[in-house]
């Protein structure tokens, strides 16, 4: 748990990662695994409402919780896409047979920029600009 939080904060010393997610345990494990990579001062597990809705990111990343619901996980990137600074891009990893193709044509008709920067395994990555 908090793979990408983990990963982030070692590959980027100088950054503040914040690591959101809806499960309390899962939050719990990305602190210890934080802490065990020497990283744990600079990654905050957080849950969402805890989130101060006027911080912007320069970057997201996310592997996003398909399996929710469309509507759900519309809802979802509608709160946290806009959440992006001027010039930030989120970065997401979704199956190709969890409908990438479909949420990454739905992305651009809801005015965000969304490009395919990978694909492999099954697996798309997506880079995603927010709205003008």
């Amino acid at each position: 748990y908090g793979v990408l939080a983990v990963a982030l904060a070692t590959a980027c010393p100088e950054a503040i990662v914040d690591a959101i997610d809806v499960n309390a345990r899962a939050l719990d494990l990305t602190a210890v695994n934080a802490s065990a990579h020497g990283v744990g001062a600079r990654v905050r597990p957080l849950l969402p409402d805890a989130v101060d809705p006027d911080v912007r990111y320069d970057e997201i990343w996310s592997n996003p919780p398909i399996r929710i619901g469309k509507d759900a996980l519309h809802a979802l990137l509608l709160t946290w896409l806009p959440r992006l600074a001027a010039g930030g891009v989120a970065r997401l990893v979704v199956g190709r047979n969890l409908g990438a193709d479909s949420l990454q044509v739905w992305l651009n008709q809801n005015g965000f920029s969304c490009v395919r920067s990978a694909s492999a395994k099954g697996f798309r990555v997506f880079n995603i600009t927010g709205k003008p």
